[in-house]
């Protein structure tokens, strides 16, 4: 990389800290004053960098609409894919991912369990709010207002006697999922279907997506799917990286 580009990069994550003089940016990248002020009036001509009325220099206006519309055309079912199905092969089991849009959330992609018996899901359709381990990592992420104001406005069925009864049990579900940052539903949906699911986190740290790995009972049991938590955690870890834009050599 070029020493001036490697520099002026060096520049925006110092400024996303805030506001700073010339003197500092240039002592933060080790360089006289004369080089420092380059950089930042090219940065400035770009709308990369802003100088105050002050004389201080802060992050400038085109970097944050550049940033807003790269998340806004970045399709989170795009990146993921390719990690589903590795996810699938592994496991052989059915993985799924979803959105919250709404007050629902829906399944925007499915990868087929090897085995026989299969999934009744498919894409475009909703998931059980209460039950279902990707609704809860969701909604689990949501202000604390608007968690509560939406456990009190949905609808409690009793798919099967581990269903959540209520909204006292479902907030409290939530919240254990939040503290965690994983989550279950051990047939509180199908008697018979046990669900692992994992957090697609934003460049912000936000819950964007979920994915889960999903088998019945007669295929692993509870145990046995629970044992694959590292796997999917790090796979949703991993989709985080791709879909956040963070360098390869910072995995580690």
């Amino acid at each position: 990389m070029s020493q001036s580009v490697e520099r002026a990069l060096g520049i925006l994550p110092l400024l996303a800290r805030g506001p700073a003089p010339l003197g500092a940016v240039a002592d933060a990248l080790g360089v006289h004053k004369s080089t420092a002020l380059r950089l930042l009036r090219t940065l400035h001509g770009h709308g990369f960098v802003y100088r105050q009325p002050d004389g201080r220099y802060r992050l400038g206006a085109q970097l944050f609409a550049l940033a807003a519309e790269a998340i806004e055309n970045l399709d989170v079912r795009e990146v993921a894919h390719p990690h589903l199905l590795a996810l699938n092969q592994a496991t052989g089991h059915t993985v799924h991912l979803a959105l919250h849009q709404d007050d629902e959330v829906v399944y925007i992609d499915k990868v087929d369990s090897r085995y026989p018996v299969r999934m009744y899901s498919r894409i475009g359709k909703p998931v059980p709010l209460t039950v279902a381990a990707v609704a809860k990592l969701l909604l689990a992420d949501l202000p604390e207002g608007e968690r509560r104001s939406l456990a009190e406005r949905i609808e409690y069925p009793r798919y099967t006697a581990r269903s959540t009864p209520d909204a006292a049990a479902f907030l409290r579900e939530l919240e254990l999922v939040r503290d965690q940052g994983w989550a279950t539903d051990l047939g509180g949906h199908e008697e018979s279907v046990n669900c692992l699911g994992g957090p697609v986190r934003g460049p912000d740290g936000r819950v964007v997506a979920a994915l889960s790995v999903s088998a019945p009972s007669v295929v692993v049991t509870a145990d046995g799917l629970l044992e694959l938590l590292p796997l999917v955690l790090r796979t949703a870890d991993d989709i985080s990286r791709d879909y956040s834009g963070t360098r390869t050599e910072e995995r580690t």
